[in-house]
């Protein structure tokens, strides 16, 4: 049986919305709400919020999570990575869930862990891309091979179509990751790749440097709270009962 760890890196310093983690939502912290949704998901033994705040700690441990405070950290792969190497029980792979994604459905936590599989070392999630998100730089596209392995990821509209139109295999990406507890180490003492640069996307590290990334389906569209405008969004579904 392989161990199951969703580690959800956490910051207060936010620049453009500092103690994010614990603004209210529906009368919880945020930062609970993911680990709430994160404890939700079959198959996971242990969540764990890794944070360099002993007020976020607090309040993920309040919400049920292991809460590892952590050093300094350039990304929250780094944080993530920390926080496996400190784990009591060393997991087989480790989640790295965002600590502002507190509408993340548990069922795309446990596709994410199914992909997993025959040997993959990393993973992640993609959906359908809808129209007018083509050309929005905001929305990360990804194309995979006939093995459904990441060839590239880019914030411009990839594939190009050359007949004109959106080409049906255009997808988005869900930035949640899976990784071996291996592999996570290894990512996190990669230096940063050249493309990674070009496009501020810490996965094409990955590409770069000659390992896979299996991308699986879901039907999850992704909701990172950046903004306060995104948290008062986040209280009206629920509010209405819409996540």
């Amino acid at each position: 049986m392989r161990r199951i760890s969703v580690i959800i890196p956490a910051r207060f310093g936010a620049q453009r919305f500092p103690g994010k983690p614990l603004a209210d939502l529906a009368g919880m912290p945020l930062i609970a709400h993911v680990v709430d949704r994160a404890r939700a998901a079959r198959g996971v033994d242990v969540v764990a919020v890794a944070t360099d705040d002993a007020r976020i700690a607090r309040a993920a441990a309040d919400a049920g999570a292991e809460a590892i405070l952590t050093g300094p950290a350039s990304t929250g792969t780094d944080r993530v990575a920390e926080a496996a190497r400190r784990l009591a029980q060393a997991p087989d792979v480790v989640v790295n869930l965002q600590g502002d994604e507190p509408l993340i459905e548990p069922a795309a936590i446990e596709t994410l862990v199914r992909a997993m599989q025959d040997g993959v070392e990393m993973a992640t999630l993609a959906r359908p891309l809808e129209p007018e998100e083509l050309e929005r730089t905001q929305v990360v596209k990804v194309v995979t091979d006939l093995k459904g392995d990441a060839l590239y990821f880019s914030r411009a509209p990839i594939p190009h179509r050359r007949a004109g139109g959106q080409s049906p295999l255009a997808r988005a990406h869900v930035g949640i990751y899976a990784f071996t507890a291996a592999f996570l180490q290894e990512f996190a003492a990669l230096p940063p790749g050249r493309l990674e640069a070009e496009e501020s996307l810490e996965q094409l590290r990955a590409l770069e440097h000659g390992h896979r990334i299996r991308v699986a389906d879901t039907a999850y569209r992704g909701f990172g709270i950046d903004t306060p405008e995104d948290l008062d969004r986040a209280r009206a579904l629920l509010a209405a009962g819409r996540a």
